[in-house]
């Protein structure tokens, strides 16, 4: 079972976000806060993260630069979801650390399909470790 943390401070959008991925073959744990991302992927070392950047605490960005330079997470495939869409923040993110950016409002279907296509991508890291 492939376990998914998502980090948003919006109920509603990790409700959405749960509701769109919503599968038999994910576990998802949730986080309202970047302080609470961080230490759920510390401890649960997800096989995605799907990361919202404005967050009290600690921002998104932060959090994946954090998780990037952690021997553990340094390789979950990060999905950073966020309102914040100016060039210069899709490349502070992916400077980051972020594999995919999605700029909210977002379409479910899209969002699933980076699920899909990240969870893929890390079983093939995986197998080549």
């Amino acid at each position: 079972m492939k376990t998914i943390l998502i980090a948003d401070d919006e109920p509603n959008i990790r409700l959405l976000i749960q509701t769109t991925l919503e599968a038999p073959k994910y576990r998802m744990i949730e986080a309202g806060n970047g302080l609470d991302a961080l230490a759920q992927a510390r401890k649960h070392v997800p096989n995605l993260i799907i990361l919202d950047w404005l967050m009290p605490g600690l921002h998104g960005v932060d959090v994946a630069a954090k998780l990037r330079s952690e021997r553990k997470t340094a390789k979950v495939p990060i999905i950073m979801l966020t309102c914040k869409s100016q060039p210069a923040d899709i490349e502070q993110g992916r400077a980051a650390g972020v594999n995919t950016y999605l700029v909210k409002p977002f379409s479910p279907m899209e969002l699933l399909d980076c699920v899909q296509d990240a969870l893929a991508e890390n079983v093939l890291d995986e197998s080549h470790a």
